[in-house]
């Protein structure tokens, strides 16, 4: 993959990054190939302080031995699909942003998964892929490169189950005019911890929506990436996760305008409750000086439904040209609206149903702007089994609740 650069810079291929030109930031990683140039965290740095360290520790470490997911792919005839000779990969997929994304590269003992969707097609049905974890001690690592052919239209649904402890890179390739929908539902048992890097390269006036739902595992962290090749693309980012007690869920977006023209829509929301249930959700927009005439927001908002949650959220901007359509940012944390509570039980409707009727507002929204009509349905029937989990089916079931909307 190419590196990211306005036309005036040069850029250093081995790191790719621009080296002159555009303004130096902490708030992302510098991309290589080199493992010396992910160094083991301590939780310091800017781009892990938030990261419980020691839950990753067997994707942050270089493994002898390692094992693969069960993997199964359910794709119309028209899609290939293979395994990439290890040698390409450096030619195809994103540079490694973090150590996660480094082991992932470089401890995979499996050759890359290769999809290949053909010029000018439209899929008549998703491409779904279901990883299941065996739940062994040993580490899992993978590397998938799609690649979505030009005037393309195609829906790639990915799903993880089971339990692993897995480290993993996705490139997605779109090319010119291409149109995807790019859906991850996490579904892990509780002692899942996965660790992903997530990168989406976009063609000119190609169109992608990708959402990432998040329901299971132990420590979740998905850093994703996007860039653009050419002018006019354009990308809607969503995502929707519930944590629960002693669970960590962690969403890193880094939007690379480099194009003129672009478009990039950011929104993640998310639900907290049980002791120690963590959510960080961090997102990063840079806007580089040939990025004219771009439009661009991102927003997080987090409800926190119990006592003894903790929700991070940063929104970043970083700016180097003027001459833009728009560019914001906003991120929230709070409870139960009391007004909309109120508003609720003023018409006779009992608090417990009040509260699941706001977290279930909170989220359709977003869920139906995933376009994908049956899996909005599964994930609005997850997110209402959750509530049963949070809110009871009665006042009586939900004492942990009294005083949320204080």
């Amino acid at each position: 993959m190419s590196a990211p650069q306005s036309s005036s810079a040069p850029t250093d291929k081995e790191h790719n990054v621009t080296v002159e030109g555009d303004v130096e930031s902490h708030l992302h990683p510098t991309p290589s190939w080199q493992v010396a140039d992910h160094p083991m965290p301590t939780g310091h740095e800017e781009i892990w302080r938030f990261t419980p360290i020691s839950e990753f520790a067997a994707v942050l470490a270089e493994q002898t031995t390692t094992v693969r997911l069960d993997w199964t792919i359910d794709a119309p005839r028209s899609v290939q699909v293979d395994e990439l000779d290890p040698a390409r990969l450096h030619d195809l997929a994103e540079t490694p942003q973090d150590r996660i994304s480094m082991m992932a590269a470089a401890n995979s003992t499996h050759a890359p998964r290769h999809i290949v969707v053909p010029d000018d097609v439209e899929l008549d049905s998703p491409v779904e892929i279901t990883l299941t974890g065996t739940g062994v001690e040993e580490a899992a690592f993978q590397n998938v490169v799609v690649e979505i052919g030009r005037n393309s239209r195609a829906t790639v649904i990915v799903r993880y189950r089971g339990s692993a402890q897995l480290g993993e890179n996705w490139t997605f390739r779109v090319a010119d005019g291409a149109h995807v929908v790019v859906l991850f539902i996490q579904e892990w048992d509780a002692s899942a911890v996965h660790g992903a890097q997530v990168a989406f390269e976009i063609g000119r006036d190609a169109v992608v929506r990708t959402a990432q739902a998040s329901f299971g595992g132990k420590a979740v962290r998905v850093s994703q990436t996007a860039r653009y090749t050419a002018p006019g693309g354009d990308l809607t980012d969503l995502g929707a996760y519930f944590v629960d007690a002693d669970q960590h869920v962690e969403h890193r977006l880094f939007v690379d305008h480099n194009e003129p023209r672009s478009v990039s829509h950011v929104d993640y929301r998310g639900c907290l409750q049980g002791q120690d249930a963590h959510s960080v959700w961090i997102g990063d927009v840079l806007i580089r000086p040939t990025a004219e005439d771009i439009e661009t927001f991102e927003s997080n908002k987090n409800l926190v439904l119990t006592e003894g949650c903790r929700a991070d959220a940063v929104p970043n901007l970083e700016i180097q040209t003027g001459r833009i359509r728009g560019a914001g940012h906003s991120a929230s944390t709070g409870r139960f609206d009391a007004d909309q509570l109120f508003y609720l039980q003023a018409r006779g409707i009992d608090e417990v149903e009040a509260r699941r009727l706001v977290v279930h507002g909170f989220f359709t929204d977003i869920v139906r702007r995933i376009g994908v009509e049956s899996v909005s349905d599964e994930l609005i029937e997850r997110i209402e089994s959750e509530l049963v989990d949070a809110l009871g089916t009665s006042e009586s079931d939900s004492p942990a609740l009294e005083g949320a909307g204080q």
